[in-house]
Protein backbone atom coordinates (compact mmCIF):
# COMPACT_ATOMS: atom_id res chain seq x y z
CA UNK A 1 0.00 0.00 0.00
CA UNK A 2 1.38 3.39 -1.03
CA UNK A 3 2.00 5.90 1.76
CA UNK A 4 -0.53 8.71 2.07
CA UNK A 5 0.50 11.96 0.44
CA UNK A 6 1.48 14.74 2.82
CA UNK A 7 -0.04 18.05 1.79
CA UNK A 8 0.38 21.65 2.88
CA UNK A 9 -3.03 21.70 4.49
CA UNK A 10 -5.14 19.02 6.10
CA UNK A 11 -8.46 18.65 4.32
CA UNK A 12 -10.84 15.98 3.17
CA UNK A 13 -12.67 18.32 0.76
CA UNK A 14 -12.17 16.85 -2.74
CA UNK A 15 -12.20 20.33 -4.35
CA UNK A 16 -9.49 21.58 -2.02
CA UNK A 17 -7.41 18.44 -2.50
CA UNK A 18 -7.66 18.67 -6.30
CA UNK A 19 -6.84 22.39 -6.21
CA UNK A 20 -3.78 21.77 -4.02
CA UNK A 21 -2.55 18.73 -5.95
CA UNK A 22 -3.20 19.94 -9.50
CA UNK A 23 -3.24 23.75 -9.55
CA UNK A 24 -1.90 25.69 -6.57
CA UNK A 25 1.65 26.73 -7.30
CA UNK A 26 1.72 25.37 -10.85
CA UNK A 27 3.13 28.07 -13.16
CA UNK A 28 0.37 29.49 -15.37
CA UNK A 29 1.26 31.25 -18.62
CA UNK A 30 -2.12 31.22 -20.35
CA UNK A 31 -3.55 34.76 -20.39
CA UNK A 32 -7.17 33.74 -19.92
CA UNK A 33 -6.26 31.50 -16.97
CA UNK A 34 -4.22 34.32 -15.43
CA UNK A 35 -7.22 36.63 -15.84
CA UNK A 36 -9.49 34.03 -14.22
CA UNK A 37 -7.24 33.75 -11.17
CA UNK A 38 -6.90 37.53 -10.89
CA UNK A 39 -10.68 37.99 -10.89
CA UNK A 40 -11.31 35.07 -8.53
CA UNK A 41 -8.68 36.33 -6.07
CA UNK A 42 -10.44 39.71 -6.09
CA UNK A 43 -13.79 38.06 -5.42
CA UNK A 44 -12.19 36.00 -2.65
CA UNK A 45 -11.35 39.12 -0.57
CA UNK A 46 -13.37 38.82 2.62
CA UNK A 47 -14.54 35.23 2.06
CA UNK A 48 -12.90 31.80 2.12
CA UNK A 49 -11.13 30.30 -0.87
CA UNK A 50 -13.22 27.17 -0.26
CA UNK A 51 -16.34 29.20 -1.11
CA UNK A 52 -14.71 30.45 -4.32
CA UNK A 53 -13.76 26.89 -5.29
CA UNK A 54 -17.34 25.72 -4.76
CA UNK A 55 -18.66 28.55 -6.93
CA UNK A 56 -15.86 28.49 -9.51
CA UNK A 57 -17.80 26.71 -12.26
CA UNK A 58 -20.70 29.10 -11.73
CA UNK A 59 -18.28 32.02 -12.07
CA UNK A 60 -16.91 30.53 -15.30
CA UNK A 61 -20.38 30.24 -16.75
CA UNK A 62 -21.59 33.64 -15.53
CA UNK A 63 -18.43 35.42 -16.75
CA UNK A 64 -18.28 33.84 -20.23
CA UNK A 65 -15.37 31.55 -19.44
CA UNK A 66 -13.39 34.55 -18.15
CA UNK A 67 -13.01 35.90 -21.66
CA UNK A 68 -11.62 39.41 -21.03
CA UNK A 69 -12.86 40.74 -24.38
CA UNK A 70 -16.45 39.67 -23.68
CA UNK A 71 -16.33 40.93 -20.10
CA UNK A 72 -14.89 44.28 -21.23
CA UNK A 73 -18.05 44.78 -23.30
CA UNK A 74 -20.54 43.99 -20.50
CA UNK A 75 -23.50 46.34 -20.30
CA UNK A 76 -25.89 47.31 -17.50
CA UNK A 77 -28.01 44.35 -18.58
CA UNK A 78 -25.03 42.04 -17.91
CA UNK A 79 -24.46 43.73 -14.57
CA UNK A 80 -28.07 43.08 -13.55
CA UNK A 81 -27.82 39.49 -14.77
CA UNK A 82 -24.75 38.95 -12.59
CA UNK A 83 -26.31 40.70 -9.58
CA UNK A 84 -29.22 38.25 -9.84
CA UNK A 85 -27.05 35.15 -10.27
CA UNK A 86 -27.19 33.20 -7.01
CA UNK A 87 -24.37 30.94 -8.19
CA UNK A 88 -21.70 33.63 -7.75
CA UNK A 89 -20.82 36.20 -5.12
CA UNK A 90 -23.06 39.15 -5.82
CA UNK A 91 -20.94 42.10 -4.76
CA UNK A 92 -21.64 45.26 -6.76
CA UNK A 93 -18.13 46.67 -6.52
CA UNK A 94 -16.45 43.38 -7.41
CA UNK A 95 -18.74 42.77 -10.38
CA UNK A 96 -18.22 46.31 -11.69
CA UNK A 97 -14.48 46.01 -11.16
CA UNK A 98 -14.45 42.86 -13.31
CA UNK A 99 -15.46 44.94 -16.33
CA UNK A 100 -12.91 47.65 -15.54
CA UNK A 101 -10.20 45.05 -14.94
CA UNK A 102 -11.01 43.29 -18.22
CA UNK A 103 -10.52 46.52 -20.16
CA UNK A 104 -7.19 47.22 -18.47
CA UNK A 105 -6.12 43.59 -18.92
CA UNK A 106 -6.64 44.02 -22.68
CA UNK A 107 -4.64 47.27 -22.61
CA UNK A 108 -1.75 45.45 -20.90
CA UNK A 109 -1.92 42.69 -23.53
CA UNK A 110 -1.58 45.32 -26.25
CA UNK A 111 1.31 47.03 -24.49
CA UNK A 112 3.32 43.90 -23.63
CA UNK A 113 2.12 41.44 -26.27
CA UNK A 114 0.70 39.17 -23.55
CA UNK A 115 -0.46 39.66 -19.98
CA UNK A 116 1.81 36.72 -19.13
CA UNK A 117 4.90 38.68 -20.20
CA UNK A 118 3.83 41.63 -18.07
CA UNK A 119 2.85 39.78 -14.89
CA UNK A 120 5.73 37.28 -14.87
CA UNK A 121 8.11 40.21 -15.26
CA UNK A 122 7.59 40.88 -11.55
CA UNK A 123 9.52 37.67 -10.75
CA UNK A 124 11.93 37.80 -13.69
CA UNK A 125 10.00 35.05 -15.48
CA UNK A 126 11.01 32.39 -12.95
CA UNK A 127 9.06 31.14 -9.93
CA UNK A 128 10.38 32.07 -6.49
CA UNK A 129 10.83 28.90 -4.43
CA UNK A 130 10.40 29.48 -0.72
CA UNK A 131 11.33 27.06 2.05
CA UNK A 132 8.56 27.36 4.62
CA UNK A 133 8.03 24.67 7.23
CA UNK A 134 4.69 26.07 8.41
CA UNK A 135 2.06 28.55 7.30
CA UNK A 136 3.03 30.82 10.19
CA UNK A 137 6.31 31.52 8.35
CA UNK A 138 4.50 32.47 5.13
CA UNK A 139 4.00 36.18 4.50
CA UNK A 140 0.65 37.62 3.50
CA UNK A 141 2.45 40.11 1.25
CA UNK A 142 5.94 40.72 -0.05
CA UNK A 143 7.84 43.55 -1.69
CA UNK A 144 7.08 41.91 -5.03
CA UNK A 145 3.34 41.68 -4.38
CA UNK A 146 3.39 45.31 -3.21
CA UNK A 147 5.13 46.38 -6.43
CA UNK A 148 2.65 44.37 -8.51
CA UNK A 149 -0.29 45.86 -6.63
CA UNK A 150 1.04 49.38 -7.02
CA UNK A 151 1.54 48.99 -10.76
CA UNK A 152 -1.83 47.32 -11.34
CA UNK A 153 -3.59 50.03 -9.35
CA UNK A 154 -1.72 52.74 -11.24
CA UNK A 155 -3.09 51.24 -14.44
CA UNK A 156 -6.62 51.33 -12.97
CA UNK A 157 -7.15 47.76 -11.70
CA UNK A 158 -9.44 47.28 -8.70
CA UNK A 159 -9.30 44.63 -5.95
CA UNK A 160 -5.57 44.06 -6.42
CA UNK A 161 -4.08 44.96 -3.06
CA UNK A 162 -0.72 43.44 -2.08
CA UNK A 163 -2.33 40.56 -0.15
CA UNK A 164 -4.59 39.68 -3.09
CA UNK A 165 -1.57 39.93 -5.40
CA UNK A 166 0.45 37.57 -3.20
CA UNK A 167 -2.40 35.04 -3.17
CA UNK A 168 -2.54 35.39 -6.95
CA UNK A 169 1.21 34.80 -7.18
CA UNK A 170 0.84 31.63 -5.10
CA UNK A 171 -2.11 30.40 -7.16
CA UNK A 172 -0.41 30.85 -10.55
CA UNK A 173 2.97 29.50 -9.48
CA UNK A 174 4.92 32.75 -9.47
CA UNK A 175 5.94 31.60 -6.00
CA UNK A 176 6.20 28.02 -4.81
CA UNK A 177 4.84 28.21 -1.28
CA UNK A 178 4.24 24.49 -0.86
CA UNK A 179 5.60 23.64 2.56
CA UNK A 180 8.89 21.72 2.49
CA UNK A 181 7.22 18.54 3.80
CA UNK A 182 4.51 18.62 1.09
CA UNK A 183 4.76 16.05 -1.70
CA UNK A 184 4.38 18.92 -4.22
CA UNK A 185 7.32 20.94 -2.90
CA UNK A 186 10.00 19.39 -5.10
CA UNK A 187 7.80 18.49 -8.05
CA UNK A 188 8.59 20.27 -11.27
CA UNK A 189 5.40 22.09 -12.16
Amino acid sequence: MAPEKVRCWDTTDPLHIAYHDDEWGVPVHDDRKLFEFLLLEGFQAGVSWALILRKRENFREAFDGFDPLKISEYTEQDFERLMNDEGILRNRLKIRSSVTNAKIFLDIQKEFGTFDRYIWGFVGGTPIKNEFKSFSEMPARTETSEAMSKDLKKRGFKFVGPIICYSFMQAVGMVNDHLVHCFRYDEES
